[in-house]
């Protein structure tokens, strides 16, 4: 991972006030979201949609059910930063969640016209419907169709190819330039920063992360030029770009290609960058632990550099067997020896001083009941246990609010209390300016993120790996793999081929606690 030299801050969403919290800024010009739903535990709205049924506000004859179909040759591209799916086609009608551009999905017609869209509604799987029109085509081949057609991938860790602004950041290129107008934008240095880029990569064995480059797509081919999604603005324009990123800039890239003796990022807000003016990020190794059926807390996590692993000879006695990793986690049965040792569940032992310790609950707030899920976080411990019920499922170390236990209407704390979760994204730019801490950043696609309360997110996080000590500005900093685990677990659910969901009443709760 590529250290930076200052914590990159969580403040506050663009639709959402309050004192601390995560910026969420998405390009200019995106359409906005509905306000923020319920941050505090609440019980399920009877009013709530219900499958199979019509939905409140609906044209009366135009729903016949609310149910997954089957997918046929009728298809919608998203060309549209959010095309939003909706949970009916009446005046009434509330946001499911939303579909990013560049995909393409099943729809299901005859399409139904009416004031809401001239270009017809067509249900979506596995709910909800979708307008037809700026947002949505049924031309495949168009050119945000094409450009962003790169699609995420979940459940691994980081969704995209990610790098960050190196000291003399990228140019933000609308076509591929040619080797003169580069010249021109950037000065005659360029074959040096592709030489000392290239060395880089080979030293820090990034190639494997990079690819191979192939050659440019069809899309930007013989000058062609890339072209926004709609509801983003279009930037100042000069002859071939778009002006320069901050120094302070996260990139999410989506392709990789040569052209003009450089290597080129297409980026997920369809901007062109020279990744020789980055720095490419090596994901974090780091990742708690799922607990299986039958298996409990405590887990353990190395925190010492060096922590001597022990094993039982054939006469019952210890003898050194090796060590274990910084950070490394570990399932421990409860039993312990003399000296501070203790047994883990593949039969070795580790001194409880080299570890930090996530004991069994010897209480549960009331909603731990039955198969309900919960995440439990300590501000002290730097932890976060995910269960269902009492039984413990994951338990893995996270970054809270720099401001430690303080107030997260004065310092920069994360917030404590019992929430619930009631957006999620795949990924979300975030950006900003902190005048307290002088720290500007502009991310993009931060990934995996969950707002449970105001502008406070848990998210997964590319730019620092310092997992298990504060760091954030108010977020709950995940490592990538953890991250991409808890989007799966959480509810809302985000569909297949969505990007995002929101949730009015039904999320999973949060608790947050010293």
């Amino acid at each position: 991972m590529l250290p930076r030299p200052h914590s990159v801050p969580c403040l506050l969403p663009a639709l959402l006030l309050a004192a601390f919290g995560c910026q969420r800024q998405e390009p200019p010009g995106a359409a906005p979201e509905p306000s923020a739903a319920p941050a505090r535990v609440a019980a399920p709205s009877s009013a709530a949609p219900v499958e199979g049924q019509p939905s409140a506000g609906a044209a009366p004859g135009s729903i016949d059910d609310n149910l997954p179909f089957v997918g046929g040759s009728t298809k919608l591209a998203s060309i549209a930063w959010r095309t939003w799916v909706y949970t009916d086609i009446g005046p009434k009608r509330w946001r499911y969640g939303y579909i990013r551009a560049g995909e393409v999905f099943d729809v299901r017609g005859p399409p139904i016209v009416n004031d809401g869209c001239a270009g017809g509604w067509y249900r979506v799987n596995p709910r909800g419907f979708v307008c037809a029109g700026k947002g949505a085509t049924l031309e495949l081949s168009d050119p945000v169709a094409q450009a962003a057609s790169a699609r995420p991938v979940r459940g691994q860790g980081l969704p995209y190819l990610y790098a960050m602004s190196s000291e003399a950041p990228p140019f933000l290129y609308f076509r591929v330039p040619k080797t003169s107008e580069m010249k021109t934008v950037e000065g005659d240095g360029i074959t040096g920063y592709v030489a000392r880029w290239r060395e880089r990569i080979a030293a820090q064995g990034l190639r494997e992360l990079i690819g191979e480059p192939g050659e440019a797509p069809d899309f930007l081919r013989d000058g062609r030029a890339l072209k926004k999604p709609y509801g983003v603005k279009q930037g100042l324009h000069f002859a071939t770009h778009a002006g320069r990123a901050s120094a302070d800039s996260g990139f999410a890239i989506a392709r990789v290609f040569a052209a003009e003796g450089r290597v080129f990022g297409l980026t997920t807000e369809l901007d062109l960058i020279a990744l020789d003016r980055t720095e490419i990020v090596r994901p974090s190794s780091f990742h708690g632990v799922e607990l299986a059926e039958g298996e409990d807390l405590p887990v353990a996590f190395v925190k010492q550099h060096y922590a001597g692993r022990h094993a039982l000879d054939d006469r019952g006695q210890l003898r050194a067997d090796g060590s274990f990793r910084y950070r490394e986690p570990l399932k421990l049965t409860g039993n312990k020896r003399a000296g501070d040792l203790l047994e883990t569940r593949d039969n070795a032992w580790v001194a409880g001083s080299a570890t930090r310790i996530l004991d069994k609950r010897t209480s549960f707030p009331s909603f731990a009941t039955g198969d309900r899920k919960w995440i439990d976080i300590s501000i002290n411990d730097q932890s976060l246990i995910a269960y269902v019920g009492t039984h413990a499922v994951y338990a893995t170390l996270v970054s809270t609010g720099r401001g430690g236990l303080g107030d997260p209407e004065k310092a920069q704390a994360t917030v404590r209390g019992t929430f619930m979760v009631y957006q999620k994204h795949i990924s979300s730019t975030m950006d900003g300016e902190d005048d307290k801490v002088s720290d500007s950043f502009n991310l993009q696609d931060v990934p995996f993120v969950q707002y449970f309360h105001k502008g406070f997110a848990l998210h997964g996080t590319y730019w620092h790996d310092e997992f298990g000590k504060i760091r954030s500005h108010g977020c709950v900093n995940l490592a990538p793999i953890d991250a991409a685990w808890l989007f799966e677990w959480t509810d809302p659910n985000v569909p297949p081929g969505w990007h995002g969901a929101l949730n009015k009443d039904r999320g999973t709760v949060v608790y947050i606690h010293p």
